[in-house]
């Protein structure tokens, strides 16, 4: 059962909308403060108010940031590392499907740049407020895409031949491979990691595209989708619940432990692409 977030305080990303603002506002619900990390100011002004009225109680924060940039990672990390003395729960839930090939500011090819290295460069810079939190967590939002995926660590920006969908499923591998080196990393800390599939939900993703896949998402989400409601409820329960406790490193889908493809099991590619990432972030 979800035990009360009184005094807790959960930092998320992409919480501006979708499952990420359903399960900011759900915990809000429970006792927590929220710290947001948007990129829209519109968007955050409308999901405080949300906040506001779910746990009045508390002031809940907004940092904005493009998290497209790894300047800009790691300034509100470092922002949000100075301002707040304690984190219970570090939700990263930020991300995006791209049908043509993008880069970033720092040349990196976009999918990777926001599903991945914002995962990378924001936990490295909360880590040492989460440590220093008795029983503090990280839940990163995967997806069954990464079954359809194929790691290339010589390829990481997706140079020598791009599918979008394929691309944002390799970043989805990404998640449960440094989900499972972060527990790794993590042990005797007293910190877990947990990465999910929330389900094929009907938010605004994929709406950045205006090409086939972008038409043929609106219509498969209008027809398939399940709703925010449903796809934060394991998000939720990973930041809320004593249930996966000893699990840390793990999948979930639907509230349970479920195993990914042998290729997210990889410890050898786990090990390797934080070192990559390493690389990318800090030089």
């Amino acid at each position: 059962m979800p035990h009360s977030m009184t005094g807790k305080t959960v930092v998320i990303t992409g919480g501006t909308s979708g499952i990420g603002e359903v399960a900011a506002v759900s915990l809000a619900g429970m006792g927590a403060r929220i710290v947001l990390v948007a990129r829209d100011d519109a968007r955050a002004a409308s999901t405080l108010q949300k906040l506001a009225a779910a746990n009045p109680a508390v002031t809940h924060a907004v940092h904005i940031a493009d998290l497209f940039s790894l300047y800009e990672m790691k300034r509100v990390a470092a922002k949000i590392a100075e301002a707040e003395p304690r984190i219970d729960v570090l939700i990263n839930n930020a991300g995006a499907y791209f049908e043509e090939r993008e880069t970033t500011v720092d040349e990196l090819e976009c999918s990777f740049a926001l599903n991945h290295m914002a995962y990378f460069v924001i936990t490295n810079g909360l880590l040492e407020r989460l440590k220093a939190t008795p029983g503090a967590r990280i839940v990163s939002t995967a997806s069954d895409a990464h079954k359809m995926a194929r790691l290339d660590l010589d390829d990481l920006q997706s140079e020598k031949r791009y599918n979008g969908f394929r691309t944002y499923g390799t970043t989805k591998l990404m998640n449960i491979l440094f989900t499972r080196q972060l527990a790794m990393r993590l042990e005797g800390t007293g910190v877990a990691a947990y990465c999910l599939h929330p389900g094929f939900v009907a938010t605004r993703f994929a709406d950045n595209n205006d090409g086939f896949m972008g038409s043929l998402f609106s219509i498969l989400k209008r027809i398939w989708a399940i709703s925010p409601q449903k796809g934060a409820q394991t998000i939720i329960y990973l930041a809320s619940t004593e249930a996966a406790l000893g699990k840390s490193g793990t999948y979930w889908y639907k509230r349970r432990c479920v195993a990914p493809t042998k290729a997210a099991r990889s410890d050898r590619d786990a090990a390797r692409l934080w070192a990559l990432s390493e690389g990318i972030a800090y030089g």
